[in-house]
């Protein structure tokens, strides 16, 4: 069983920066392609970045250019770095693991930590 852990949410405000991190277990972290989703109240769930095991990335739109997402294959951990937080970015951050092929669903998720952008 694979078990991840976010950390790193918190309060910040309209412009501000935050790192968000995801501790994975497990010895194929470096296969799993690796998401992070969010889902604000009253929304969907989205995703808002992933990254694969080769490295190539996938941002939404809303966020590209102001988040970045990266892991460290010898750490079990992959990161995602946001910056010039807006209020719409508020929501509950979820780090996802090993995406089923054909799908866009993930095998394995953390708790989820909330990140609150403050005017």
């Amino acid at each position: 069983q694979v078990q991840l852990v976010e950390s790193g949410g918190g309060l910040v405000q309209a412009g501000g920066s935050l790192r968000l991190s995801c501790a994975t277990s497990g010895r194929t972290f470096s296969r799993y392609e690796m998401g992070w989703y969010r889902q604000a109240p009253g929304k969907e769930r989205e995703l808002v970045a992933a990254i694969g095991s080769g490295g190539n990335t996938y941002y939404v739109s809303s966020v590209r250019g102001r988040f970045t997402i990266s892991r460290d294959n010898a750490k079990n951990i992959v990161y995602l770095q946001m910056s010039s937080l807006k209020l719409e970015d508020t929501a509950v951050y979820y780090c996802a693991a090993d995406r089923v092929p054909g799908t866009s669903d993930y095998r394995y998720w953390g708790q989820g930590t909330q990140v609150t952008v403050s005017s």
